[in-house]
């Protein structure tokens, strides 16, 4: 049976304190999103500053967040990797760890090499050998390869392979991803700022950075846009886009720890090279967050 995954998940930041993994800071923070009506959470994401990490930190990662997160609300794991080898390895830990999906990044290092056929081969391989179901993760702003919508349908007829996130915001690709595989294979948006048109046109839910900061908004939206109520799920995406856009491209990462920590969670440090956000972004995410009323 495949498990649902519908819904709006918080992609969770990674803290660091004096440049280390802060375990404790994630755990608080985890504890914070059982009260919230997200669906689940990803560990070890794009915002999680997964490729920050070696395999002993993803991993210790995992075990704290499986340990202070619910077992009956969804986990997934970010476990892609370059090799095909590296990524099942990472796919089976975060199976001991606990996680019940793991979202698997398109490798992108060899680009110029990395065809259609070489991401098939990848991820059947991966998911033949995978105890856990597969969510591809499809981030071209960060790899700057795309999956190929014939991939994603020859992938969509692997029973273990259950859906796709796509993080652009392309609402003609995203389509072409909703309507060409068969069911049950779902896709997840992962562009704030397109929510409400991704959610219309038949995403089954998103994956979000600002669904860590604002997770009730996020849900919002959904409900609003499942029960045929338009025109207030376009307010609240008009509402949400300016976060959106403030912890997306212009501020980044760094941005985003700035919000959580406004929003009263522990965002922490980021990694280096990543540099802390400029001094002006605190004004601007918090004048977006009081448009939301949200505060500590």
């Amino acid at each position: 049976m495949r498990p649902s995954i519908r819904g709006i998940y918080a992609p969770i930041v990674t803290p660091f304190k004096a440049q280390q993994v802060d375990l404790d800071a994630l755990g608080s923070n985890l504890i914070r999103y059982r009260d919230t009506p997200l669906a689940g959470v990803v560990i070890l994401g794009s915002n999680g500053e997964a490729v920050m990490l070696d395999d002993d930190e993803s991993d210790a990662v995992l075990v704290a967040a499986r340990r202070a997160w619910p077992t009956e609300r969804t986990l997934i794991a970010g476990t892609g990797r370059e090799s095909t080898a590296a990524t099942i390895a990472a796919t089976r830990r975060a199976a001991d760890a606990g996680a019940d999906i793991a979202m698997v990044r398109t490798p992108s290092f060899f680009k110029a090499r990395i065809t259609s056929d070489c991401f098939i081969r990848h991820y059947e391989e991966v998911a033949d050998h995978s105890p856990l179901p597969i969510l591809l993760y499809n981030v071209t702003m960060f790899t700057g390869v795309s999956l190929p919508v014939e991939a994603a349908v020859r992938l969509a007829k692997h029973e273990r392979i259950i859906g796709l996130k796509d993080s652009g915001s392309d609402l003609a690709l995203l389509g072409e991803f909703i309507n060409r595989p068969a069911a049950p294979f779902v896709v997840l948006a992962g562009s704030a700022p397109t929510l409400y048109p991704a959610l219309a046109i038949g995403a089954a839910g998103a994956v979000l950075a600002v669904a860590g900061i604002v997770p009730d908004v996020c849900v919002r939206i959904q409900e609003l846009v499942n029960a045929g109520r338009h025109d207030e799920a376009r307010e609240w995406q008009r509402r949400l886009t300016p976060l959106a856009q403030a912890v997306g491209t212009r501020y980044g990462i760094p941005g985003l720890k700035v919000a959580l920590t406004i929003a009263g969670y522990t965002g922490g440090e980021a990694r280096l090279p990543l540099l802390p956000a400029p001094p002006e972004a605190e004004a601007t995410i918090r004048a977006a967050l009081d448009a939301l009323h949200v505060h500590a």
